[in-house]
């Protein structure tokens, strides 16, 4: 097999569709555009969600909500899962949690919560943590440093 024996799977290839060639064809005189309007008329463009000069659906629906520019997101992580990656008396920091793809490719400040067991003596280097986890972990001899 070379390159000039390939061809594309019969029915694959779609012939162009060849408008105003005449009325036979079907698609003559108006070529499917219709009669009169910006429509019919070379150059018309309509932005998206235009609906014809009727007032647009993402107009039609109430404002609702508030979001806060001055929100801050956490990457958060549990304790579980300092209990699941780590051994007793390791170092735990954003590059050792990146180092086992343990946070998203997002970079946000990293939040520690208490959501499971933690058996094991650790140094957590971290952002910001729960009151809970804090407990938890200075509770087994932990430290919890704030970076």
């Amino acid at each position: 097999m070379k390159l000039h024996n390939l061809s594309p799977t019969p029915g694959n290839k779609k012939r162009r569709h060849r408008v105003g060639r005449g009325d036979s064809s079907g698609w003559g005189r108006t070529a499917g555009r219709g009669e009169k309007g910006a429509g019919s008329r070379s150059g018309s463009k309509y932005r998206p969600y235009f609906e014809g000069g009727q007032i647009p659906f993402f107009r039609r629906l109430p404002k609702r909500g508030f979001k806060s520019m001055s929100k801050i997101e956490f990457n958060l992580v549990n304790t579980s899962l300092l209990e699941a990656n780590f051994n007793d008396g390791d170092v735990v920091n954003e590059e050792a949690l990146r180092a086992k793809a343990l946070l998203p490719a997002k970079q946000f400040p990293i939040k520690v919560l208490a959501n499971g067991d933690l058996t094991k003596k650790l140094t957590v280097q971290a952002d910001k943590f729960s009151a809970a986890a804090k407990a938890k972990i200075e509770g087994l001899g932990g430290v919890c440093e704030i970076v």
